[in-house]
């Protein structure tokens, strides 16, 4: 039986590609886990900066009890326009409520900015808890002649398009 290898960092080219397939999107599949042991799965919509994305959710909701309970979750974002070969990503992600007021205010401007038809959706009240996720494996998705191929990066310290090493591979020239 043979170990499986750790998928490779994400960094430059692949970072920018994720990035723009994310900024085109804003609705993404959340999977959490129930206190029962079984998986729960919504659809929210999100904003986000490089490969961190945010959310917000009801003070009361299962979603939020769920991420209170084990932080770890699932994400699924399929996109209707291929950017650089990818039509999908998919990450495992750990969860964290926001609960800096600045921080609060700046991400408000940034959905605003993002996606002034849903702004009304921006939270301001304590009956709301935004929710940073931080992705540690990224999965690409692409699609050519009705068959999906996923390249699965760990996330590393890739916080921002700028980021590339010497060996960095972009995810156009890594899938087909």
């Amino acid at each position: 039986m043979t170990t499986p290898q750790p998928p490779p960092p994400l960094h430059g080219a692949a970072v920018a590609t994720i990035t723009r397939l994310l900024e085109h999107e804003r609705l993404m599949s959340l999977g959490t886990l129930r206190a029962d042991g079984w998986p729960q799965v919504t659809t929210v919509g999100y904003v986000n900066e490089g490969l961190t994305l945010y959310f917000v959710t009801g003070r009361e909701s299962q979603k939020l009890a769920n991420l209170q309970a084990d932080p770890r979750v699932s994400i699924a974002i399929h996109s209707t326009l291929a950017v650089g070969g990818a039509v999908g990503v998919s990450m495992a992600a750990r969860a964290l409520e926001v609960g800096d007021p600045t921080e609060i205010e700046r991400l408000n401007r940034l959905m605003f900015a993002r996606w002034p038809q849903v702004s009304v959706y921006c939270p301001a009240s304590s009956s709301v808890a935004i929710i940073r996720l931080r992705p540690e494996l990224i999965c690409a998705i692409s699609a050519a002649a009705g068959r999906s191929r996923t390249e699965c990066f760990s996330s590393g310290d890739a916080a921002s398009p700028d980021i590339a090493g010497p060996d960095a591979v972009s995810a156009e020239a890594r899938m087909p």
